[in-house]
């Protein structure tokens, strides 16, 4: 597939497109779409590594675990699909090889898939703010020092970044992102406070909060135009809620990262809002859209803040599917520890977590919440379990695995929906 009209740009690169089909007649039949996330794990400790390690195809030994994710994809066959931790590059080189080198490319038997739509997303990770953001006394210059002192957690710029793959149109002059908007522009926000002061909500200094961002990577408002209707993939990916100390900065910053989007589809809470070009404001009122991700968050078990996820998940413009699959049960019988103290439904789980020291257990961490004029007809979790001759493509922990797995620790999370028709401007 080659790339078409390819423009360069700060915080998006369309990939690719194609002359768009002319919209059904309006009452007609709803049109399938399948709409999916995954957290493939493809990011890199350097800069350029990912784009230079997709270019060899022909290096099997290498690419296993890239091959195994295409695999799922093809099988799967989303036609919507945002990929979790994609390392960013600024020419969009490295999915655009993820395509031509591997989901063009029969995998394991399975049929090759195209996607003519597709677009990167600059991510706040590895973005230096010159600030000692982690208090530790100096600000970082390489490693995770760097990492800890950047807007978002990364070794260099677009480390765990994402990307989204269509097989329909995309209005990319209506993208919307929110990569520079404050947290501290949020009305309420629960920024983390420094337990060795009286002041309270006093971890960041005040200039330090004057450029603060919310979102460790992006939030991103993409208008797919599915038959003669706009969803909009509201797609974002918050940090973990850990790797800090008492004053709880990334589980604070992750609840408000997760409530950006229940603000940003609720009219009356959505008018501090700002985009990167400045507009103002949410979610049209009646607009399809799907909230999706790795949101790091679960409903009921985790570290996370209480009511993380729920803001989403039990929003009252969403439908919960509740995606689930028999191979999340059966590690977590198999795996046991953590597991076993979880109140959350394991058959749920989307995360397979349980073999790292101190873990949690296998988690519901990845959504894919579709708004109520769409119509659930299906919803699963790709995880096998042992006796399917797939279960090769996610495995067991086996640290010879770059990312521990044959795929990845995350598993596909994908719905099945029905969009009803709407004219040429339905949102």
């Amino acid at each position: 597939m080659s790339a078409v009209g390819l423009v360069t740009a700060a915080l998006l690169v369309p990939l690719s497109a194609s002359v768009a089909q002319p919209p059904p007649e309006r009452g007609g039949p709803p049109e399938d779409l399948r709409i999916a996330t995954f957290n493939v794990s493809m990011f890199r400790p350097t800069e350029g590594e990912l784009a230079a390690d997709l270019a060899d195809a022909d290096d099997e030994e290498q690419d296993t675990e890239v091959r195994n994710v295409a695999e799922i994809v093809q099988r799967q066959r989303p036609d919507v699909l945002l990929l979790n931790e994609f390392d960013h590059d600024a020419g969009g080189v490295a999915l655009q090889r993820f395509q031509d080198n591997f989901l063009a490319v029969g995998q394991g038997g399975a049929d090759p898939i195209d996607y003519p739509y597709a677009m990167v997303f600059a991510s706040n990770t590895g973005v230096a703010s010159g600030f000692d953001l982690n208090n530790n006394g100096e600000v970082g210059q390489s490693g995770r020092a760097y990492g800890d002192d950047s807007f978002g957690y990364g070794e260099f710029p677009g480390q765990y970044a994402f990307a989204i793959l269509s097989q329909h149109p995309i209005d990319t002059d209506a993208v919307r992102t929110f990569q520079e908007f404050r947290w501290a522009d949020m009305p309420g926000a629960l920024l983390p406070d420094d337990p060795e002061t009286p002041e309270p909500a006093d971890w960041y200094s005040p200039e330090e909060l004057e450029v603060f961002r919310l979102s460790s990577k992006n939030h991103v408002d993409v208008p797919v135009e599915v038959g003669g209707r706009t969803v909009h993939v509201l797609a974002s990916h918050p940090t973990p809620p850990g790797f800090d100390g008492p004053e709880d900065r990334n589980g604070t910053r992750n609840h408000d990262e997760i409530r950006f989007w229940a603000d940003y589809v609720s009219p009356g809470r959505s008018s501090y809002i700002y985009d990167d070009d400045g507009e103002r404001g949410g979610l049209r009122p009646g607009s399809a859209f799907v909230v999706m991700g790795d949101l790091n968050a679960d409903p009921a078990d985790g570290s996370g803040i209480d009511g993380a996820a729920a803001q989403v998940v039990e929003h009252p413009l969403v439908r919960d599917p509740r995606p689930a699959s028999d191979g999340a049960v059966e590690a977590s019988e198999l795996q046991g520890g953590a597991n076993e103290t979880h109140a959350g439904d394991p058959a749920l789980d989307t995360a397979d977590f349980n073999d790292r020291p101190g873990s949690a257990g296998n988690l519901r961490v990845d959504y894919v919440l579709p708004s109520r004029p769409l119509k659930v007809r299906d919803a699963g979790v790709f995880w096998p379990v042992q006796e399917d001759p797939l279960f090769r493509l996610t495995g067991v922990y086996d640290p010879s695995f770059t990312n521990g797995f044959p795929s990845s620790d995350h598993r596909m999370v994908w719905v099945d929906l029905g969009v009803p028709p709407g004219g040429p401007n339905a949102g």
